[in-house]
């Protein structure tokens, strides 16, 4: 398995992590972007330190590249100086550092072809993380849009939690207001009755009564009125035909009065001063009872 697909399965891997433990796709879009970007410094790490391997290769070749002119120039000093032996040994170590320079230039080479698949394929995910950068401010914008929309709908519609306690709140206060008006309106009707004030005064009971004894007063008064006002002849009529029994009766009153008078002079056998003194008086007061019928 190559470096890139380790990449991306460790990116996938973290990426399913995080979308099981969060909910908000915003806090997930981001988190696995700054995952992939972690990622991707990983990987210049990874090309800084090959590099830096690769140098290190380079510098031991030169120190050995040098060492193989130095002991190309023994062995020539050897041979000037006719000593073959010297000259020999000189050559054999320049073979050596040549065999080990020839090893460097295959790791140099192998670490140089390494370098230049990670920085390939670190390009190749620079790449996907930028497009996933637009792609994750697209999708975040579109859930911000969706969720706003949610947002809207549910309060016009009221199938929002917030709107639902709305609602509730609402529905307590129409239960509140019905509550207080039926009881307003038993209280009228208690006060109407009369059965509030007896409760509350002994006194209003006897007012009310008296207040009623007064409108039904004056109720009569004004039909009488009106009465009189439809039928005055009868009224004449009425008042002779009383005058006249008045009359009747005064004059009946009279003859009992008389007969009753002189009775008792009889009965009492007083003088006759007394009778005629009480005669008088009586017929004074008859007198008096004509003049004010």
């Amino acid at each position: 398995m190559g470096i890139l697909s380790r990449l991306s399965y460790q990116i996938r891997s973290k990426l399913n992590a995080v979308l099981n433990n969060t909910s908000d796709p915003k806090e997930q879009l981001d988190y696995s972007y700054e995952q992939m970007r972690d990622e991707l410094q990983d990987v210049k790490k990874g090309i800084a330190d090959l590099t830096t391997q690769k140098k290190r290769l380079q510098k031991q070749r030169d120190r050995l590249q040098e060492n193989v002119e130095k002991h190309n120039e023994q062995a020539r000093e050897a041979v000037r100086q006719d000593r073959d032996d010297l000259a020999e040994r000189a050559l054999e170590k320049k073979q050596a550092k040549l065999n080990q320079i020839e090893e460097l230039d295959a790791q140099i080479e192998s670490l140089q072809e390494k370098q230049d698949q990670l920085v390939e394929k670190k390009d190749d995910l620079q790449q996907r993380i930028e497009q996933f950068r637009t792609k994750k401010e697209t999708m975040k914008a579109r859930y911000e849009a969706a969720e706003a929309e949610t947002q809207v709908s549910e309060a016009l519609t009221g199938a929002g939690d917030e709107m639902e306690d709305v609602s509730r709140s609402i529905e307590r206060a129409e239960q509140q207001t019905e509550d207080m008006e039926a009881r307003a309106a038993a209280l009228d009707e208690l006060e109407g009755s009369g059965a509030l004030d007896s409760a509350l005064s002994d006194g209003d009971q006897i007012d009310q009564e008296l207040e009623e004894l007064s409108t039904q007063s004056q109720v009569e008064s004004e039909l009488d009125t009106l009465k009189a006002e439809m039928g005055k002849d009868d009224g004449e009529d009425e008042t002779e035909s009383a005058e006249a029994e008045a009359s009747t009766d005064e004059a009946s009153a009279e003859a009992t009065t008389n007969e009753d008078a002189e009775k008792a002079v009889e009965e009492a056998n007083v003088d006759e001063a007394e009778v005629e003194k009480e005669l008088a008086e009586l017929k004074d007061e008859e007198s008096s009872g004509s003049g004010s019928a």
